[in-house]
């Protein structure tokens, strides 16, 4: 049986007031270089519209000298393994070295980290994370790590969270034309592939039943036209502009069947925060909307041979969901409103 996470979520308000990590606005951060002295921040209330930017800010003003030389970097970090470090988006990797769970960092700068992380994701969603990270690395902070690129308050800064089924970040628009502050990835391994059984409790699985709902709406043609042979890298998530895109055009589906991609696009959406969740919709708006985008379903990787599609993509001239489900979950998104958006993916 999965593991249940034993993690409890911590109060942002409580946990400003008695640490001295302070959320703060890019003006109190000043101009500081990178591997500098860090930024000393008097003591204040929170601010109720604290947001994962100003509590990475304040993460950032808290690291020692020695914590700045191996975790930040200048924005357009180049890694020699990784590539440019601020689009690189990965299924199992470590942007830095030192795990969120080390002795590296203090215990303040971990509930620090953990409160981004918790603003990230959209509050009805973290339980479902918190499982997802206990089945996959024993919990938050666990093969994890964390890397900030830029300066805070340069307009140019990304907090980017690292490790087993995640890639997420955060830049307060310094990265324009992109939702998500760039590519990002999410996944969960039970441990059980086999259906009829929903994955054994995968916590985005549900993503694929909605996905499978409406391609039972789908008439024999456009069947057809959905359904193709083979699954593409699933890292490959590089915009393909206005090249000749597989599956089924939205465009020729009927208002019900367009009704339930919508449907099945909220629930894509859903466990990020709304700020992101909007965005997204913007980019997707600019390059068309839904009606530029193609849906297709895979049938070379179909776990119990069930015609239940384990492995299927919506996308568009800037928008890739790539959804794998077999043999687990894996989730590959780039979204942008251009496609001459350059990214790591």
């Amino acid at each position: 049986m999965p593991r249940r996470s034993r993690h409890r979520s911590i109060s942002r308000r409580g946990f400003l007031a008695t640490s001295g990590l302070l959320a703060a606005a890019p003006s109190l951060l000043g101009g500081a270089g990178l591997l500098t002295r860090p930024t000393l921040l008097r003591a204040a209330e929170p601010s109720a519209v604290s947001t994962a930017e100003t509590l990475a800010q304040a993460l950032h003003a808290s690291l020692s000298p020695s914590q700045r030389e191996k975790i930040c970097f200048a924005w357009d970090y180049v890694h020699p393994k990784f590539g440019l470090l601020r689009s690189r988006v990965g299924n199992n990797w470590n942007a830095t070295e030192p795990e969120l769970k080390s002795d590296f960092y203090t215990k303040d700068q971990k509930a620090l980290t953990r409160e981004i992380f918790e603003q990230l994701i959209h509050p009805e969603w973290h339980a479902r994370f918190d499982r997802q990270m206990e089945d996959d690395c024993g919990g938050f902070g666990h093969a994890q790590s964390i890397a900030m690129l830029g300066e805070p308050g340069s307009g140019k800064f990304q907090f980017l969270l690292t490790g087993r089924h995640m890639t997420l970040r955060c830049d307060g628009d310094s990265e324009e034309h992109v939702a998500f502050a760039g590519p990002i990835f999410y996944g969960h391994d039970t441990g059980a592939f086999n259906e009829p059984a929903d994955h054994e409790g995968n916590v985005f699985w549900s993503q694929a039943v909605a996905a499978n709902q409406l391609a039972a709406m789908l008439d024999g043609k456009q069947r057809e036209a959905a359904l193709v042979a083979k699954t593409p890298a699933e890292n490959a998530v590089g915009f393909r502009g206005d090249a000749r895109l597989d599956g089924l055009a939205v465009s020729e589906m009927s208002p019900d069947q367009r009704g339930e991609l919508e449907r099945v696009l909220g629930l894509l959406l859903e466990p990020f925060r709304d700020t992101d969740r909007a965005e997204a919709r913007t980019c997707l708006a600019a390059q068309g909307g839904l009606d530029r985008c193609r849906l297709a379903f895979f049938s070379d990787a179909d776990v119990g041979n069930d015609g239940v599609w384990d492995n299927w993509r919506l996308e568009g001239p800037s928008f890739v969901w790539h959804y794998r489900g077999a043999p687990h979950v894996h989730v590959w998104v780039n979204i942008a409103d251009t496609p001459t958006v350059t990214t790591n993916a």
